[in-house]
């Protein structure tokens, strides 16, 4: 396959591209406790505290049981303990995108992860080391997309300039971000697309 031949780094998340969406389990959360399905996505997207905290909670600066507890607050919960994974529990593996990614590193393209993440135990390191070259996780590196830092620690680990990297990602600020430094971005909004987007950048067979 043909593909753009400066193109040889792939950079994705994790969280909404190698899993399902992240917001979907968001809204089983809400469900599950009589809130209004939207209510932690707006929250993110419409109180800037409440964004605020979880960029401090992924970097590092803000312990998970606080996070908790302020969360509830603002959700109207009197129950905070847990409230992390249970927001997160509804999120499975996306076997496509898994096998996208095993493929384009199978084709010879550098491999790396960049995710906003508070944790680095709830990973399946072995299947980290089977998929990238480089992996960036934010509370790690004290970091978070879409600050230009993350994105370019991201290709120095690659061994990549930005410009030869694809960016994937199913937030529009965090590709946003990825351009701002030089990156080609896919937005990810289902496998079947993103696919026939790095098959058409990378020249790769991922079907």
């Amino acid at each position: 396959m043909s593909g753009n031949a400066s193109l040889t780094g792939l950079l994705v998340d994790f969280g909404g591209v190698l899993t399902t969406s992240v917001w979907d389990s968001f809204a089983d959360f809400c469900r599950s406790k009589d809130l209004e399905e939207h209510a932690v996505m707006r929250l993110f997207r419409e109180d800037p505290d409440a964004l605020a905290d979880l960029r401090r909670l992924e970097t590092g600066d803000l312990e998970e049981a606080e996070f908790e507890r302020r969360f509830a607050k603002r959700l109207g919960l009197a129950e905070a303990s847990d409230l992390i994974d249970s927001m997160f529990r509804g999120m499975q593996p996306a076997p496509q995108m898994i096998e996208a990614v095993r493929i384009a590193r199978g084709s010879g393209v550098r491999t790396g992860l960049v995710t906003n993440s508070w944790s680095t135990s709830h990973y399946d390191r072995g299947l980290l080391r089977e998929l990238f070259d480089a992996v960036v996780i934010s509370a790690e590196v004290g970091l978070h997309k879409p600050q230009p830092e993350i994105y370019l620690l991201a290709a120095e680990r690659l061994e990549q300039d930005p410009e030869q990297c694809v960016f994937v990602d199913d937030l529009r600020e965090n590709c946003a971000g990825a351009e701002a430094v030089g990156m080609t971005s896919v937005l990810h909004r289902s496998a079947d697309e993103t696919m026939a987007r790095l098959r058409e950048l990378l020249g790769i067979a991922v079907a």
